[in-house]
């Protein structure tokens, strides 16, 4: 592939952003660097309590000096499922003093997901909270770890080491573990994908410190290092508060606010008390909040960096919460396999809503056909991404690595197309666009259209199989609460704002849409739903 011409989003950077020195050092060393600078200010605040940098230093080094003894090796993997909780973060660093790799586990896996992932990480140890320890109860005639950790467990296990008690035995962690930055991986990072079927992206300390470092270029403008404080409510076992919350919080010295889960009243309780500074959220949450009737008494002006990460987030959300709060939502782009940030809306230069903004410094990016011929502004194709944020590969997974890493690029499977100021937009995902008759239909058009009907909470797009038009398009809608919508009305309301071949033939009113624990909406199950309905149907039809 050849380029066409100079990038022109490298315009908006100066040469220092362009050439940014990223160290080769381990995410250990984010918090010590971090313990040493601000040692009596606030890192943790959870239910009330702060824990300074000092003091999770120290319960830090505690608890890998306990494991060490325990013979924990560099390189085993140590599953966390764990919630957000200051035990997390003090895991999470623990480990990375040890050269072990953690493995992100969603607290509320069922048995299956569980066992599927252990299975796939060859974990040798995991760290559990209540709820996660039942489920790995469960599986356990199928699978056994070396040791597990109980966090926030009060009653007597014996078959579980106390988190607690591990961290008041242990003695001060004497040195770190040594660390090849570029080779050794810091998290494995399970993703689903569009297909369902679990991979694990290995990312490395050099992959996710280069990114702590590209986002806070970004933001540096704005923040006043040692003196943010971080809404750190999006779950941490999730690569994009994992970066933007946690290790980019704790980066810049950070009091990181960390809430259980996403209550609405108990979320904005926290932000009218506490008055975070920096939030990255997720569009649930952006969508939740501007429906909430109060909304303009929890004094969301405090906020002043708000990024959204894991979906689109509705440009009609985006102005309403705008409105409300005063500020921007700088919106963006990643994906667990680049650590995960890879653009953002530029604090410095013009913000353009619904893009996905330009590259982070030291990205490259491309828009390429599909004979991999690279394309000029304002043709869709997919979306390539060059960088040190990029992954390593697919644990366990040769074949998956080859397909998405070519000759260094990491084919995203996003389509996308930039503008003549290198300002990118993400059209839809390549298995998800809908062709109806020889057209091609980009979901999430449509659903911006649906997204600005007064009556609408939330909207999901999919295409499904069609005798006569190969595919048609079918709407899900969630209305606000009290709201009744006439299906004629709406279609009748797209017509009038869309191209006829792109208006849903049909539309499912529902009172929710599947979702995953960050929030993210899962269409491959709407999809799912339908096709064994349509099967039932038609076994039905045949007796």
């Amino acid at each position: 592939m050849q380029k066409i011409q100079q990038q022109p989003w490298q315009k908006y950077y100066s040469d220092a952003e362009l050439n940014l020195e990223l160290p080769e050092v381990s995410l250990y060393s984010l918090l010590h660097e971090s313990a040493v600078k601000y040692g009596d200010r606030p890192a943790i605040t959870f239910n009330d309590k702060v824990i300074t940098y000092g003091e999770l230093k120290k319960r830090v080094d505690c608890l890998a000096s306990s494991w060490k003894s325990l013979n924990f090796q560099k390189g085993e993997r140590i599953g966390l499922a764990v919630g957000n909780h200051p035990d997390y973060i003090t895991a999470y660093y623990a480990a990375h003093a040890l050269g072990l790799i953690v493995v992100q586990i969603n607290p509320a896996y069922t048995p299956r997901e569980l066992l599927q992932i252990l299975d796939d990480a060859r974990a040798s140890y995991i760290v559990v909270n209540s709820r996660s320890l039942q489920t790995i109860q469960e599986i356990s005639d199928f699978y056994t770890c070396k040791y597990i950790i109980g966090s926030q467990i009060d009653e007597e296990e014996m078959s579980i080491l106390h988190m607690e008690k591990l961290i008041a035995s242990g003695e001060p962690l004497e040195a770190p573990e040594p660390i090849e930055a570029k080779e050794d991986v810091a998290v494995i990072q399970y993703t689903g994908g569009t297909t369902g079927k679990t991979k694990g992206a290995m990312l490395t300390h050099f992959n996710l410190m280069t990114n702590v470092i590209q986002c806070f270029s970004m933001y540096k403008e704005k923040i006043i290092l040692g003196e943010e404080t971080v809404l750190a409510v999006t779950p941490l076992y999730h690569v994009y508060a994992m970066t933007g919350a946690m290790n980019l919080g704790l980066y810049i010295g950070a009091n990181l606010l960390v809430i259980e889960k996403f209550d609405t009243d108990e979320v904005l309780e926290k932000v009218k008390e506490y008055r975070p500074t920096m939030f990255s959220g997720v569009p649930k949450m952006y969508i939740t909040f501007v429906n909430h009737p109060k909304i303009c008494e929890y004094g969301l002006d405090s906020l002043k960096i708000c990024s959204s990460g894991s979906a689109p987030l509705p440009i009609e959300v985006i102005k309403k919460f705008e409105d409300i709060a005063g500020t921007k939502i700088f919106e963006g782009f990643g994906m667990s396999e680049t650590s995960p940030t890879t653009h953002r809306n530029p604090v410095h230069g013009e913000r353009k809503v619904g893009s996905i903004g330009i590259p982070v410094p030291g990205t490259d990016c491309r828009i390429v056909d599909s004979d991999h011929n690279e394309l000029g502004p304002n043709y869709v194709g997919e979306l390539l991404i060059k960088g040190p944020q990029v992954m390593k590969g697919y644990w366990n997974n040769e074949s998956e690595t080859k397909q998405a890493l070519q000759s260094g690029w990491m084919h995203t499977g996003d389509l996308a197309t930039m503008d003549e100021d290198g300002y990118f937009y993400i059209v839809g995902r390549k298995k998800e666009m809908i062709i109806f008759g020889g057209f091609n239909v980009y979901p999430p058009e449509i659903e911006s259209i649906l997204y600005e009907h007064e009556d609408i909470k939330e909207a999901a797009v999919v295409g499904l199989p069609h005798d006569t038009h190969g595919e048609i398009v079918k709407a899900y809608i969630v209305p606000k609460e009290g709201r009744l919508i006439d299906v004629d009305d709406l279609q009748n309301y797209c017509y009038a704002k869309l191209t006829p071949y792109k208006v849903p033939k049909v539309f499912e009113i529902r009172d929710s849409l599947p979702r995953n624990g960050v929030g993210k909406l899962l269409k491959r199950l709407l999809v799912k739903e339908e096709m064994e309905r349509r099967e039932e149907e038609n076994e039905r039809s045949d007796n």
